[in-house]
């Protein structure tokens, strides 16, 4: 039994292009497991999360992180009695609209774009599930439903000034921008940090990029969730095998605090449905204000000694040297794209459709892909043969 507030695809404001309703599925549970059959899905394996192209098999890259962020985010729905489908999608396809090289290729593409009317990765996400990604000949795009676009426009809150690409959707099917999202995405968005902050220190310990008595002299919180570890199983003394039960505990302590802080805003507004969510002038999911104060160490600690980590660092250039060479020389000659592409551009010539055509392929590309069609272009290749360590 779902919460009065919670999304229904019973109530849905249907899809852009109508189509009969499946026996066996719900409309949300249709758009998930159409973004998964798509190839955009597929190719966050290749697109890097925080290192690029890495050699080992066991850190994150986009997609893996987002299916740890679709688990998060569904377990949290159904203590709070959400839709479960809807949260799932929101949370697979928050980072759909990555470019290659995280991001690195985002900055890249976001100054190639300026004259352009720039580049938004959620914008860009929007775009591939409305145009650039088809599972049909009768229409573009995914066909989603509005309550999934509008989650994945506005997983982040209200947006005051889209961009083109979100403003070009939001013209053929009204977000409605200007209000928050239903709760379903809004916790997709809190899952996507408690992600994040959880496996960027479990995958900065396996790289050794972090030292744990390090983390815990400059982190309390991890200090404190390190110390308990270390009481329950005392016996212990190899941290291999205690370092995963930190990191579950730290997201333990992160899921606790989302569904206090939430519960206690329901309980203050008692929002009798989903629009009353839309419009409660303020997130009605977030953290509690003593597990933000916690967390901010960590956010602090994870960007000066593993973001901007001179391993991690020295492939920023390189990457968007790649990503800006790509869009220079295809948009010089724009029958160097591939066919299909070449086309579109010819059907739409005149600045700047031919330049965002190009961006939509650069923002598709892997990681991987990206370096061997610079390469094939320029006959060079800026990236070390090796991307790094890892």
């Amino acid at each position: 039994m779902h919460a009065r507030f919670a999304s229904s695809p019973v109530t849905s404001r249907g899809r852009l292009y109508a189509e009969p309703e499946s026996p066996l599925r719900s409309a949300f549970a249709r758009d998930r497991d159409r973004l998964i059959h798509s190839t955009a899905f597929r190719r966050l394996r290749y697109k890097t999360q925080v290192f690029v192209a890495p050699d080992g098999d066991h850190f994150r890259v986009r997609l893996t992180h987002s299916l740890e962020v679709a688990q998060i985010a569904r377990t949290v729905a159904r203590a709070l009695k959400l839709n479960e489908d809807l949260t799932e999608v929101v949370a697979l396809a928050h980072d759909l609209g990555h470019p290659p090289f995280g991001h690195s290729g985002e900055d890249a593409l976001t100054r190639s774009m300026a004259p352009f009317g720039g580049f938004d990765h959620n914008g860009h996400a929007v775009r591939i599930v409305t145009v650039l990604e088809s599972r049909t000949p009768d229409h573009d795009g995914l066909n989603p439903s509005w309550e999934v676009l509008e989650g994945i426009a506005k997983h982040n809150g209200p947006v005051t000034a889209p961009g083109w690409a979100l403003a070009v959707a939001n013209d053929a099917f009204d977000l409605e921008l200007s209000t928050h999202a239903g709760l379903e995405a809004q916790l997709a968005a809190l899952a996507d940090d408690i992600a994040y902050n959880a496996h960027d220190l479990d995958d900065g310990l396996r790289a050794d990029l972090i030292d744990l008595d390090d983390a815990c002299a400059h982190i309390p919180l991890v200090d404190t969730l390190w110390r308990s570890v270390l009481s329950r199983w005392p016996g212990e003394a190899r941290r291999s095998r205690l370092r995963p039960q930190l990191i579950r505990d730290l997201i333990g302590v992160m899921v606790e605090s989302l569904l206090q802080e939430t519960r206690a805003r329901l309980a203050d507004a008692a929002p009798q449905s989903v629009a009353d969510i839309r419009l409660a002038g303020r997130p009605t999911a977030a953290f509690t204000p003593a597990l933000m104060a916690d967390i901010a160490p960590l956010r602090a600690y994870l960007k000066r000694v593993m973001y901007l980590h001179p391993d991690v660092q020295r492939l920023r250039a390189p990457a968007e040297q790649v990503v800006a060479g790509l869009f220079a020389h295809l948009t010089q000659d724009f029958s160097r794209l591939p066919q299909r592409w070449a086309e579109q551009c010819e059907n739409r010539k005149g600045s700047p459709w031919p330049q965002r055509i190009t961006s939509d392929y650069i923002a598709g590309m892997t990681d991987r892909y990206a370096i061997r069609k610079h390469r094939e272009l320029t006959g060079e290749s800026p990236m070390p043969e090796a991307a790094h360590h890892f």
